[in-house]
């Protein structure tokens, strides 16, 4: 008997499953597409909708809403507010598709790719002079430090 209960568990305890979760999401938010199971796909697709859905109301509610759904995670909530609610203004739902990928050799799970229905561009570039100086810091420092292990 169907017990109605909402969800996907995906053989794991509540907060495993909100990380992994909120990791793929942000993955998605980073990257334009992830390669995973088709379980694990189905399972976030709602959950996207909803974020993209949430993030079109630009209001500090809203912002609020989605840095809570995703843990705190500035970077991934402040790409969904400039870059991808913009980039589907009239659509209400499926902002990503599932493309069907050959099963995995080891456990023959069914793998897909998930990706945005729409390319969506995000530009890197630094908006302020201190994040361009933040950044030639940290190339400059990673540089030295590259100069510095190799001189062996």
């Amino acid at each position: 008997m169907r017990k109605r209960v909402y969800g996907r568990k995906l053989s794991r305890g509540g907060g495993a499953r909100k990380a992994l979760f909120r990791g793929l999401i942000s993955a998605i938010v980073a990257n334009g597409k992830i390669k995973t199971t088709k379980a694990k796909a189905k399972a976030i697709q709602g959950q996207i909708d909803r974020l993209i859905n949430i993030s079109k109301k630009d209001t500090v509610s809203t912002r609020r809403k989605v840095l809570a759904l995703l843990g705190n995670d500035r970077e991934t909530s402040q790409k969904i507010f400039e870059y991808i609610s913009k980039a589907f203004p009239n659509r209400k739902s499926g902002y990503t598709r599932l493309i069907p990928l050959p099963v995995r050799r080891g456990d023959a799970a069914e793998m897909v790719r998930m990706e945005w229905v729409k390319e969506i561009e995000i530009s890197k570039q630094p908006k302020s002079k201190k994040e361009k100086e933040k950044i030639e810091k940290s190339t400059k420092s990673k540089k030295l430090r590259s100069k510095i292990f190799r001189k062996k």
